[in-house]
């Protein structure tokens, strides 16, 4: 392959990784907090019933989003991988691997969704429990994606130090975006602990507000970055020929 045809390779990569990072973090966003904001009042089962019963398109808009942000994050890390293996395999190796670890536990826990517009639907099968009992029930399932999400923030934490340690390193990408993706990393196991261990007190902390902030200022910078700037083509040559 030419230097020019590797330059417009790389250039490639990088706007197709930034691409589906876009969709990722947009459909991402419209599953997991726009639609609960509009929607779930977590300490009323029947209000939030009632909500979803009379948003159900929205509702849907939103499981629809999580399977299309799940899905897309399959074939993100392996663009990133391509891009930025000359800098580390090793460490290319591991953000795949971490990143992938939580697409299959995302889908299981968004399948609640599903369930929960089963409650709501009215079927004749569902006569043997009352209104309370029902809307009840779908809470439970609701609580039940919440602390699954919950938990899969391990994963959308740690998947990130091997990122950003590889764009900190890469020469070709800012260092800063690399240095707020591993302290994201942190922010996201910082909120897993705090919800987990101390839920109460937790929620109303400061930590609560900004744990996360690191991370997403780093990925909404990664995202600008690889679409409107790519790569420096030359810098990533040089990490090449040192690799080699």
């Amino acid at each position: 392959m030419t230097d020019h045809a590797a330059e417009k390779s790389q250039r490639a990569d990088a706007r197709l990784a930034g691409f589906l990072y876009l969709i990722v973090a947009i459909t991402g966003t419209v599953s997991i907090m726009y639609v609960p904001s509009k929607l779930i009042i977590w300490g009323d089962a029947t209000a939030t019933a009632n909500n979803i019963m009379a948003s159900e398109s929205l509702f849907r808009v939103g499981m629809v989003s999580g399977f299309i942000c799940y899905t897309v994050f399959v074939f993100l890390p392996l663009v990133l991988y391509k891009l930025l293996k000359p800098v580390d395999k090793n460490h290319a190796v591991l953000m795949v691997i971490l990143a992938l670890i939580s697409v299959p536990i995302s889908f299981i826990y968004l399948l609640n969704w599903l369930v929960v517009l089963s409650l709501l639907s009215g079927a004749e099968y569902l006569n043997v429990f009352n209104a309370d009992q029902i809307n009840a029930l779908a809470m439970i399932f609701l609580k039940f994606y919440n602390s699954g999400i919950l938990g899969v923030e391990i994963f959308w934490g740690l998947w990130l130090f091997p990122f950003g340690y590889l764009v900190f390193k890469s020469g070709f990408l800012p260092r800063i975006l690399g240095i707020l993706m591993m302290l994201g990393c942190l922010g996201y196991l910082v909120e897993f602990t705090g919800y987990t261990l101390f839920a109460a007190t937790y929620k109303d902390s400061i930590l609560s507000t900004y744990a996360t902030l690191p991370a997403a200022l780093g990925e909404f910078g990664i995202i600008l970055w690889l679409l409107i700037v790519g790569v420096k083509p030359r810098k990533l040559d040089k990490v090449k020929k040192v690799r080699l």
